[in-house]
């Protein structure tokens, strides 16, 4: 019988979004293989938590690409990343808080991408007129991620509906916390 890695991995991924401590021994049995079939493939957290970041990163890709954000106005385009993500929301969630990601020479290039994409997509929000200039569109993108991250930890806590996640963020990222005073 051989191993399904992407398996494996989407099981550590469910697990570790779940409970982040879980140890090597927990995410074989909720991957259903032995401890030791797991230390085969990957040979420790390290190994596991780089092999989850580039499924996160080749996911996040896939919703950029997904979201098409050159097309339409920019809002729109922000609703349909927000929405491809969110089945990966859990993942990325886990993955921007794993410290050991962003340290030193080790560092997945990927992330590089993607943060260039997703600034660039809200740089041409700001140029015409969409987004507000006031804020970079590098702590946008940072506002963006803890966004998606902080609603699917709500989603999962069951804290918040899980059919109210892309209207949360999209709704804080472009409006803020402020009453307007219209309402």
């Amino acid at each position: 019988m051989s191993l399904d890695r992407e398996q494996v991995l989407r099981s550590a991924a469910a697990l570790l979004t779940r409970k982040s401590t879980a140890t090597m021994d927990e995410v074989a049995r909720a991957a259903g293989i032995g401890r030791a079939t797991l230390h085969r493939h990957f040979a420790g957290r390290d190994a596991l938590v780089r092999a989850l970041e580039s499924l996160g990163i080749q996911e996040v890709e896939a919703a950029l690409d997904a979201a098409a954000l050159d097309e339409g106005p920019a809002q729109d385009a922000l609703r349909r990343f927000v929405a491809a993500v969110e089945p990966s929301a859990g993942l990325l969630s886990f993955l921007v808080t794993e410290n050991q990601l962003f340290e030193g020479e080790g560092q997945n290039e990927g992330w590089n991408r993607l943060d260039a994409r997703v600034s660039a997509f809200l740089r041409r929000g700001q140029e015409r007129g969409e987004f507000r200039i006031d804020l970079t569109p590098a702590w946008l993108t940072e506002a963006l991620y803890g966004l998606i991250s902080s609603a699917a930890w709500a989603v999962q806590d069951g804290r918040v509906a899980s059919q109210d996640f892309q209207y949360m963020i999209v709704e804080l990222l472009l409006g803020g916390a402020r009453r307007s005073v219209e309402q």
